[in-house]
């Protein structure tokens, strides 16, 4: 049995659909959610699912290596970044190098880097006139938002569309794909699309592929 620890500091969306994803496998599973917010509304779904949580606080994060053997205790192999805002220090990157996933609501290397996400991401595609944004999938590396790409998937941008209307639709995106993401890259197998379509990484889907 293969571990996934989720890391998450809001409202878990895209945590869910992989715990959901995962729920009655036998060879990978969720072990462990980690928030850095008490309040984060992800700990109640990881409760709902019986999975253990960890609350982290930055200065221990970052100044210590403590986290680590909390993760070993859970047998984590895998950490999946699931809308963690803080970046993760080079211990962690050291430690699960080519085993650390994230999700980011654009299409990198666009509207990356710090400060840049959430709604911020959405309200810069708007300003900016593009007329498709979308998801990338990602490994981790020691800067924000630069690790290797693994998958792209893209949307339209009308006109009229408002911030959070590209948000929807993009959310959308990260729903169907990340979990498949996920499962394919820790099997280390082609990714099979929701049309049945095998693809190796890195994967890229244009946005008339979807609509």
């Amino acid at each position: 049995m293969k571990n996934i620890a989720i890391f998450a500091s809001g409202t878990g969306s895209n945590a869910r659909k992989i715990m959901e994803y995962f729920a009655l496998r036998q060879d990978i599973r969720v072990g462990l959610v980690v928030s850095n917010r008490s309040d984060a509304p992800v700990l109640q779904i990881a409760a709902a699912f019986h999975i253990p949580t960890q609350i982290i606080e930055r200065q221990n994060f970052t100044q210590t290596e403590d986290l680590l053997a909390q993760l070993d205790a859970f047998q984590v192999e895998y950490i999946v970044l699931a809308g963690f805002l803080w970046k993760i220090p080079p211990y962690l990157v050291r430690r699960f190098e080519g085993r650390m996933l994230n999700i980011h609501p654009a299409l990198l290397p666009k509207y990356g880097g710090k400060g840049m996400y959430g709604m911020h991401v959405h309200e810069a595609v708007r300003q900016s006139g593009d007329r498709e944004t979308g998801i990338t999938i990602h490994l981790v590396n020691e800067r924000y938002d630069e690790g290797a790409i693994l998958f792209q998937a893209c949307c339209p941008v009308f006109p009229e569309d408002s911030p959070a209307e590209i948000a929807k639709n993009v959310q959308a995106l990260e729903h169907v794909y990340f979990p498949l993401v996920v499962d394919a890259f820790i099997q280390k197998r082609p990714m099979q699309l929701p049309g049945g379509e095998i693809a190796d990484f890195p994967v890229y889907i244009p946005a008339q592929v979807i609509l």
